[in-house]
């Protein structure tokens, strides 16, 4: 399919190559951060987080919107070339982690067909050397499909009065509940059925014109009663009888 969404599966393979902290911290460019790697460029704001950590679960929901973010840049980048799941996956986290999908040359290597040439142009993404072993599960995953999360990933529980996490603080958690609980939130309603009767008619926009109106039936005026000749002649004659003796 040419459009892939985020799932449980795929923020839960990329959750196992970050490392999360409840509270805004400084990363190594002194940019406040917060949670998964987020920063206000987002959208979200992360210096309500100064000294303010939260709970796992809101933590992992915000990782989850952003992640879906960064899913339609990576959707757009391999437009009209389908992608697997697993190739899915491991292109959002080089994403995440780069933010380079759209000028990445493996990714331009792949969508001209040369697979071999993008696998190795995959590990040109190589410093500092401490990402290296997260970029070969990535290029696996994508070439391979082979999967590497065990559902943990690394929390550091404390920052440093410099804002700064304190890398002594460490401890692998398991985020499989609160992660699949976070897509639950999400997770838009079933559709509803077809009714089974055909729907009311819709009442016409304002914009519509109105349905001619019918004509209004005017009665006709009333007719006088024709007068009888027979009765005039008579009236007539009674009057002119009536005369006559009045003048006798």
């Amino acid at each position: 399919m040419d459009r892939n969404e985020v799932d449980y599966e795929i923020a839960l393979e990329l959750s196992s190559h970050e490392a999360i902290v409840r509270q805004a911290y400084r990363d190594s460019r002194g940019i406040w951060t917060w949670c998964v790697g987020i920063t206000s460029a987002s959208g979200h704001s992360v210096e309500r987080y100064i000294k303010n950590p939260q709970p796992l679960d809101y933590c992992l929901k915000i990782f989850v919107w952003a992640l879906q973010r960064y899913a339609q840049e990576v959707n757009e980048a391999f437009a009209g070339v389908p992608l697997t799941k697993a190739q899915f996956a491991a292109a959002l986290s080089f994403h995440w982690n780069t933010g380079a999908i759209k000028t990445a040359s493996w990714v331009k290597k792949f969508r001209a067909g040369d697979i071999a040439g993008a696998k190795k142009s995959f590990m040109d993404w190589r410093k500092p050397a401490e990402i290296v072993p997260r970029r070969e599960k990535e290029r696996d995953l994508f070439f391979s499909a082979k999967w590497s999360n065990d559902g943990r990933m690394t929390e550091y529980t404390r920052v440093k009065a410099n804002g700064t996490p304190d890398w002594s603080s460490a401890r692998k958690i398991n985020v499989e509940k609160d992660l699949r609980a976070a897509f639950a939130e999400i997770a838009p309603p079933p559709p509803v059925p077809a009714p089974e009767t055909p729907p009311a008619p819709t009442r016409p926009t304002e914009d519509a014109a109105p349905p001619p109106l019918p004509a209004e039936t005017v009665p006709a005026p009333a007719q006088a009663p024709a007068t009888n000749l027979f009765t005039i002649i008579f009236n007539l004659v009674a009057a002119l009888a009536a005369f006559f003796r009045r003048a006798s």
